[in-house]
């Protein structure tokens, strides 16, 4: 089996880039994924109010404008919340991963996380994969989503500066220009990987 950590910076574009390598043919693991279905259970969502008051919606999802203004506007926060979700996520991530390797012990498996560097999960896999944007284009994607510049900028300033994260990368996917080229760096990627399994 080989694991992929596959990251980059918000309004890189990582979800696109994990959804054209599963049509390719990998396994895939979203950590954001992961994380919704955490907001869902009873024990996070107590622990999460303890900290944060009701920051959830009639339906019990997460109201996350409300968390959002909450933890970009107060890092200490924002380090409480990660204290509550990431333990979860990896030990779901380890267990999906367990999962299919049971099923297939060839497996390719692209595992999306956003801070991988940043919380030192990196290390844990085979090969490092970042998707690149330069910053002007992240801003520009996400103003294009709606927050204001304040908003966006926060957001990009809140994680690791894209130009820092390609030092960690074993493969590089670069996705500042049409989507169409984005697939043929995610097939070069892919291929690499199967390469490199294949050894």
């Amino acid at each position: 089996m080989l694991k992929v950590g596959l990251t980059g910076s918000i309004g890189t574009g990582k979800s696109t880039v994990l959804k054209i390598f599963k049509d390719l043919g990998a396994y895939v693991i979203d950590a954001d994924e992961i994380v919704h279905s955490l907001y869902k259970r009873k024990d996070i969502q107590e622990k999460v109010k303890g900290e944060f008051g009701d920051v959830f919606n009639e339906d019990n999802s997460l109201n996350r404008k409300k968390v959002a203004e909450i933890i970009f506007n107060n890092p200490e926060k924002k380090k409480i919340l990660e204290s509550i979700i990431h333990p979860e996520v990896r030990k779901e991530i380890n267990n999906k991963i367990r999962d299919i390797e049971n099923k297939d012990k060839n497996a390719i498996v692209i595992v999306e996380v956003p801070l991988l560097i940043e919380t030192g999960q990196y290390k844990e896999y085979d090969t490092v994969v970042v998707v690149y944007s330069p910053r002007d284009l992240q801003l520009d994607r996400l103003l294009k989503k709606g927050l204001s510049e304040g908003e966006a900028l926060k957001r990009i300033n809140s994680q690791m500066d894209i130009e820092e994260k390609l030092k960690y990368a074993n493969f590089v996917i670069d996705n500042s220009s049409s989507i169409e080229n984005l697939r043929k760096e995610v097939i070069k990627v892919f291929n690499n990987l199967k390469k490199r399994f294949a050894k």
